[in-house]
């Protein structure tokens, strides 16, 4: 029984998935494994709803276990975007560590305060999970003869669709799919959010924002930078004139700029050209901004 453990099985192994899917997504040459997706995937679609629902339900005959999964199940992929939208709103961003990094906090909370719960209730109540009593108790179900053609037809349906699932996991992790390379383009406010960008001026004040630009091209690429107001170019860093990024590098750099030409609803051209195409701009972000005369 849970009560004779120091830390309840299934809650142990829940935090140790936790961990462990963080050492393969965060330890080179650990996040190189296709390991790591299905720890992921585990992290994404099971841990977090499983976790609150033994906060919920940390009594014996609350939920059966097939019950228990599905709500897991279902609960996680009602619990992540949630949490994606919270992080949305903070100066990081949805982003691979700080999603890792709230889903496993929320995990390994929601863990611990089941386990707390659990510890208040006397021992004959409390839910476990027993890996070889479970192993046995389906082994029992299976041998039974006095089981109902229904139940068997869904048992076998349930042990397909589970092989199939596996089966899909298996070819997505294993099979090479080529991706198209690419470059992200895009700006920030002061604040390094997508928001409160700086647009209106008075002439000789500047405004600063955030570039950044993430190299997906799988090699090492050569950018050149301009910003216009009515196609008339400003002077800003020269860092920031001709960059050299290596692939599956991230630059973030601020970006100061000064209008000098009055007038309303300018548009603000930040233009990024690549190696191979100097006239063309490989990206284009735009703003509208209104500079006012000095008085």
């Amino acid at each position: 029984m849970a009560g004779n453990q120091k830390f309840p099985s299934d809650l142990l192994f829940v935090a140790g998935l936790v961990i462990l899917t963080n050492i393969f997504i965060l330890v080179y040459p650990l996040n190189e494994s296709f390991i790591r997706i299905i720890l992921g995937l585990f992290l994404l679609i099971f841990l977090p709803g499983y976790s609150l629902i033994s906060v919920l339900f940390p009594e014996e005959t609350g939920l059966e276990g097939m019950e228990r999964i599905a709500l897991s199940v279902g609960l996680s992929v009602a619990i992540v975007p949630l949490i994606g939208l919270v992080i949305n709103f903070t100066p990081w961003g949805i982003r691979e560590i700080p999603l890792l990094t709230s889903l496993s906090a929320f995990t390994l909370l929601m863990s611990g305060v089941a386990y707390s719960r659990r510890r208040k209730l006397p021992e004959n109540r409390i839910f476990g999970v027993s890996v070889r009593a479970s192993a046995l108790t389906l082994l029992t179900k299976v041998m039974e003869k006095s089981e109902s053609k229904t139940e068997k037809i869904l048992r076998t349906f349930l042990a397909i669709s589970f092989l199939v699932l596996i089966g899909t996991l298996a070819y997505v992790t294993l099979t090479p799919h080529e991706r198209a390379p690419f470059t992200e383009f895009y700006i920030l406010g002061p604040q390094r959010m997508a928001e409160n960008y700086t647009t209106e001026y008075v002439q000789g004040e500047s405004g600063t924002y955030i570039i950044g630009i993430v190299n997906n091209e799988y090699k090492t690429m050569n950018y050149t930078m301009d910003v216009r107001v009515e196609n008339e170019s400003l002077p800003f860093q020269k860092n920031l004139k001709n960059m050299r990024l290596a692939h599956n590098t991230t630059i973030e750099e601020p970006l100061k700029i000064t209008p000098f030409i009055e007038g309303k609803n300018q548009k603000l051209e930040f233009l990024l050209f690549n190696e191979t195409e100097k006239k063309i701009p490989y990206k284009n972000l735009r703003l509208w901004i209104n500079v006012s005369k000095r008085v």
